[in-house]
């Protein structure tokens, strides 16, 4: 069940994310308000659009959750392949985003204090190389 939601999931992101996807639902805004003077601009009328687009909004907001978290998924793995293939680079930062958000923001405080130290918003290959070389005299 999961392996064919997956691949309707990414099927339709790749549908509904192009450019004639937005065409099309363009022109059926323009052609259902152009068919507003036939029907007198009825309730019935406004009905049709309403629940047209609250449907689809419904079960669109769970096909992009399910692309956005497969995404993120992916992104982190490849992510964490970088730090364990990374000589010197801390290997604890892999599953970050299954630390409790007060040990985030005190990483975060963490590296704005480094970055503040080594002035950066200017060298930052050179401020990570910094820190590389000062965590290993402290290893060794």
């Amino acid at each position: 069940m999961n392996e064919l939601f997956r691949k309707f999931s990414h099927a339709t992101s790749e549908v509904v994310g192009s450019s004639w996807s937005f065409i099309a639902a363009v022109l059926i805004i323009v052609l259902w308000a152009a068919s507003g003077p036939a029907f007198d601009y009825s309730n019935t009328w406004q009905l049709v659009i309403n629940t047209g687009t609250t449907i689809i909004t419904f079960l669109m907001v769970f096909l992009i959750q399910n692309t956005q978290n497969r995404d993120a998924r992916a992104m982190h793995l490849k992510l964490d392949e970088l730090l364990r293939a990374v000589k010197g680079a801390r290997v604890s930062m892999a599953n970050l985003e299954n630390l409790p958000d007060e040990e985030l923001k005190r990483l975060s405080k963490e590296f704005q204090q480094l970055c503040e130290k080594r002035g950066i918003g200017g060298d930052v290959v050179e401020a990570i190389k910094d820190e590389t070389d000062e965590r290993e005299v402290e290893r060794a």
